[in-house]
């Protein structure tokens, strides 16, 4: 089973991104959500599920482990598959889906395409008590962004001398509070703050 798989994006689409590891392409499938954060960068590292059946081998994957792990639950629901499960979390975040399934907002999942009304049903009764956000929190520590902006930042921050401890605290607090920053956007505004 793969984890994450992390290397330079050669091409990337709405729905896929072909990602190079020493010299070998991977097609990796992702939603629109995981599109919009890895659009305008040329390396990432996403969290991987992988679909083995006899006609195919297919990684998702995913720009943090929150959503991965509701990719995850959503799969096991009867009559959800990979492709409807991307495609929801195309259609909303995470963190809507989440609230849907919590608030039993049959609404906004049966507005998803392909999803009728009793699928959105049956996803509701199915997490309900899987997926609330305080499950959510104990089963996926890094609900911040598992981003590759944000390692390289810490590790800059440390090259540059400052505590790594205190370094992790300050990008961490960034990155919940303007999330969307560019690497050097980040390390700027971690040296403002480290250094008042």
């Amino acid at each position: 089973m793969y984890e994450f798989i992390k290397g330079q994006v050669c091409e990337v689409g709405l729905s896929y991104v072909v990602i190079e590891v020493q010299q070998i392409g991977y097609f990796v499938n992702i939603s629109i959500n995981t599109y919009d954060k890895i659009k305008d960068l040329q390396e990432v590292k996403l969290y991987i599920h992988e679909v083995i059946r006899e006609d195919s081998h297919d990684f998702y994957g995913f720009f943090d482990k929150q959503e991965r792990y509701i990719f995850r639950q959503l799969i096991t629901v009867s009559g959800i598959g990979a492709n409807t499960a991307r495609l929801m979390l195309s259609s909303m975040t995470p963190d809507k889906i989440v609230e849907a399934i919590a608030t039993e907002d049959v609404k906004s999942l049966k507005s998803i395409k392909g999803i009728g009304l009793k699928t959105a049903q049956r996803v509701i009764v199915e997490l309900k008590d899987k997926i609330s956000n305080e499950k959510l929190s104990e089963t996926v520590p890094n609900m911040e962004r598992g981003s590759v902006e944000k390692d390289e930042a810490i590790s800059a921050l440390i090259m540059l001398g400052f505590n790594k401890k205190n370094s992790e605290e300050v990008v961490d607090k960034i990155v919940r509070a303007t999330p969307g920053l560019s690497l050097e956007q980040l390390v700027k505004n971690a040296i403002k703050q480290m250094s008042n």
